[in-house]
């Protein structure tokens, strides 16, 4: 029985899709029944995608309503499931590894012998996934990087989606948690370079639920700038979903350990599937080629040229503003890309464009 409820769970997480979905090998198994339980995987099995009641799982199960929402809740308070409050109660749903069980494993920021277990199951899996897929083609971006506003020249347009204080401006909840690439390093032993592990931002109901359940912190509007001024000054990008209506996270990520900028930096040209819509511009008389630009560049897209002034490769450049925030002469401001699309606005508008581009 164990044993064939891990094989139907290999198929669900098959059919949620995103990054590492189930796939037929010796380390998925080692890392499922280690995250879930026999009655959870059981539960997980028949999660759909779109909420449910309580009600409504109970009939695809032999369990009484009492088990199966004791089952939901302990799942809950670990990441194995999403939860919603409504007016007509709570509802359940299944998740995808990422984005979701993966990251929600770690918001908490804890260090204990079991995530630390996981942590490294969780590599193990990734490793040998991608071993078995290859590098994963991008053919439209997810994702996009939100510039640093207070580097754009002045003069050129920066809409409201291209700043990060729309969002915070916007929602009444915010919540921080750690992020989970760096978190999950920092518990495999690895090197963090420096950089901070509980800045990883989410907005309203998906805020509330984070830190209700899964140890994310709820801040205010003015520790959420705070907390952002600290990650550029660290040199991380901002990134959130490609939309610009309904975005409900905000990542700060590094080059050495985010997932997805490390996909990003294996295709062929980085800068035009992970992108703000601006670029570096260099005042030549301003600059003293001290090369901070090119040390703190997350893509590594600038080079000193001839001229001793930076030159990029906008094949490579991500417009995140974190070499112009880095520079101690102000030298550099960000610019417009020229041609660059508008993202799509919702979630479905992106769906439509990801199936339009495969």
């Amino acid at each position: 029985m164990t044993q064939t409820v891990y094989r139907e769970l290999l198929e669900v997480m098959k059919s949620r899709g995103g990054p590492y979905a189930g796939l037929d090998i010796p380390e998925f198994f080692v890392l499922v029944e280690e995250l879930f339980d026999p009655e959870e995987a059981e539960i997980n099995n028949v999660l759909p995608r779109k909420p449910a009641s309580v009600e409504e799982i109970v009939a695809k199960t032999g369990r009484s309503p009492e088990e199966v929402s004791k089952i939901l809740e302990r799942m809950a308070s670990r990441g194995l499931c999403g939860v919603s409050k409504t007016t007509a109660g709570l509802l359940y749903r299944g998740l995808p590894f990422m984005p979701g069980i993966f990251e929600f494993m770690f918001i908490g920021g804890g260090e204990t012998e079991r995530e630390m277990t996981i942590a490294r199951l969780i590599h193990t899996y990734k490793k040998a996934y991608s071993e078995d897929r290859g590098i994963e083609k991008i053919a439209y971006p997810v994702t996009r990087v939100i510039p640093v506003a207070r580097t754009i020249k002045a003069g050129n347009t920066i809409h409201t989606y291209d700043q990060v204080m729309t969002y915070i401006d916007k929602y009444d909840f915010i919540g921080v948690g750690a992020c989970y690439c760096r978190q999950a390093a920092k518990l495999r032993g690895e090197e963090l370079h420096g950089m901070p592990v509980g800045v990883c931002m989410w907005f309203g109901e998906i805020a509330e639920n984070l830190t209700e359940r899964l140890g994310g912190r709820r801040v205010t509007r003015e520790e959420a700038r705070e907390i952002m001024s600290r990650c550029e000054e660290a040199g991380l990008i901002h990134m959130s979903r490609n939309t610009t209506d309904e975005i409900d996270f905000m990542c700060n990520c590094d080059r050495w350990h985010c997932e997805v900028v490390g996909k990003v930096l294996k295709q062929p040209r980085p800068g035009l599937v992970f992108n703000s819509g601006f670029e570096p511009s260099f005042d030549a008389e301003r600059c003293v080629a001290c090369e901070t630009c090119i040390e703190r560049c997350p893509p590594e897209a600038l080079t000193m040229g001839e001229a001793n002034v930076p030159v990029v490769n906008t094949d490579r450049c991500f417009g995140c503003g974190v070499c112009a925030t880095g520079c101690p002469e102000g030298a550099i401001a960000m610019e417009n890309k020229p041609g660059f699309p508008i993202p799509p606005r919702t979630v479905k508008e992106l769906a439509n464009a990801l199936k339009g581009s495969s």
